[in-house]
């Protein structure tokens, strides 16, 4: 198959006559497919029903230590749930603080005890001139999100295979003190599905910061989402290489339960030093008096430990992975040797993100729209909501049936070579 750029001018206009009637076609359909959001299907949240059924008014709602569920106090999370997430984060349970059902608000909270009271004794954001943070990009929009509303200037800086561009990210933190922090999604990366190599990890904890409240925001959504059970990626450590480099205050570690139990009311966690935890607590006691604990000790039961959580993700693989090879097998067919862009192929996590031509990706989630297909905005996975090359889209393949999933992504493709088509004839 010719490439586009190897056609002739006429070459290229009979292709997009062709295409122009395909795309005809569905647009009569009169479709309505929604690939927006990594939202779970209704056949992986099927997988949790069983957690509703392991709390009855017959049972005991006490935990190991004597704690009472039902009632006031713990502000940390009670010790089960500590280790079942310990266990899952692979970190140690007494760096643990369980919060209620979102790693975003924990998120956000931190933001925001940063600005309105400092981090660890330093001086509140909210009285800085400027405060800034890092931002791989493409990354995720609601990290974006959260710096944006607080006023915070963002810099973007450029995912490569192996994670964030280091050079940059260790020259800039090195240079200015106004540098807080950086947004990280380490494994299975929303939106492209990269893991962060050993190296990126390493070169992460020994940071030098001018600014000595500088954090690092792991959010580690998709430690155990592996689309594979022998061909998966794997994360070193951060906590663990932090604290061999020196650096043990240096990073926060974000998860929660949101895509493996139900994602309105799983279970969040952050996981971080000593020190970091004396911090947040201060905040914590006059926010909470504890968070839901009859919620921690349902997942508790219901997954009973670490083997349950990895067989549970196992179903949820089978359900996610004929998805994600369908579209991949699709982009190979109908797209590889065109010259009409590029695509990572994941082992894990929620998302698949197609790189078109400069210029491109606006257009393409137009057509598609037009078509029937709601994607995600084009520019979404950038601050301020601007691809600087207009070429980056994510895609979500969770939520639509396989079958629905199908006709998307073939309407996906003929949008993708019509952009392509239109950019090479200069319209």
């Amino acid at each position: 198959m010719k490439s586009y750029e190897e056609m002739t001018k006429e070459e290229l206009l009979k292709e997009k006559e062709g295409l122009e009637a395909e795309y005809k076609k569905f647009q009569q359909r009169g479709l309505k497919l929604d690939m927006s959001r990594g939202k779970p299907s209704q056949e992986q949240l099927d997988l949790s029903m069983g957690m509703m059924d392991v709390l009855t008014s017959g049972v005991d709602l006490t935990c190991d230590d004597g704690t009472d569920c039902r009632n006031y106090g713990v502000l940390d999370g009670i010790s089960e749930a500590k280790q079942l997430i310990g266990d899952m984060i692979e970190c140690n349970p007494d760096n643990i603080i369980i919060y209620g059902n979102s790693s975003l608000n924990i998120m956000y909270d931190t933001i925001s005890r940063s600005m309105t009271h400092g981090v660890m004794g330093n001086t509140p954001w909210c009285k800085l001139d400027k405060v800034k943070f890092l931002c791989p990009v493409p990354g995720y929009d609601r990290h974006f999100a959260i710096t944006e509303y607080f006023g915070i200037e963002m810099i973007n800086v450029p995912m490569l295979p192996t994670g964030p561009d280091m050079d940059m990210v260790e020259d800039l933190v090195s240079k200015d003190e106004a540098i807080k922090g950086i947004w990280c999604v380490p494994k299975y990366s929303n939106p492209q599905g990269i893991t962060y190599s050993d190296e990126t990890v390493r070169r992460f904890a020994r940071l030098k910061p001018a600014a000595k409240d500088f954090r690092i925001y792991w959010d580690n959504a998709y430690c155990v989402h592996h689309l594979y059970d022998i061909n998966q990626d794997h994360l070193i450590e951060i906590l663990k290489e932090c604290k061999r480099a020196g650096n043990p205050d240096m990073v926060y570690k974000f998860c929660s339960t949101s895509k493996i139990t139900f994602p309105g009311s799983g279970v969040a966690a952050i996981a971080t030093s000593a020190n970091n935890l004396e911090d947040i607590k201060k905040q914590l006691k006059i926010q909470t008096i504890g968070h839901d604990k009859v919620n921690q000790l349902r997942h508790v039961r219901f997954f009973k430990d670490i083997h349950g959580i990895t067989e549970h993700m196992r179903k949820h693989a089978d359900s996610l992975r004929p998805k994600f090879e369908m579209i991949l097998d699709t982009f190979e067919r109908e797209l590889k040797g065109l010259g009409a862009g590029s695509w990572y192929s994941p082992k894990g996590g929620y998302f698949i993100t197609y790189e078109t031509l400069d210029g491109c990706a606006k257009n393409v989630v137009a057509k598609a729209k037009k078509a029937g297909v709601v994607m995600t905005p084009a520019g979404a996975p950038f601050p301020y909501g601007k691809d600087p090359h207009d070429s980056v889209i994510r895609i979500s393949p969770s939520y639509p049936s396989l079958e629905d999933l199908t006709t998307a992504i073939d309407i996906f493709v003929v949008c993708v070579k019509l952009a392509s088509i239109e950019k090479l004839l200069g319209e």
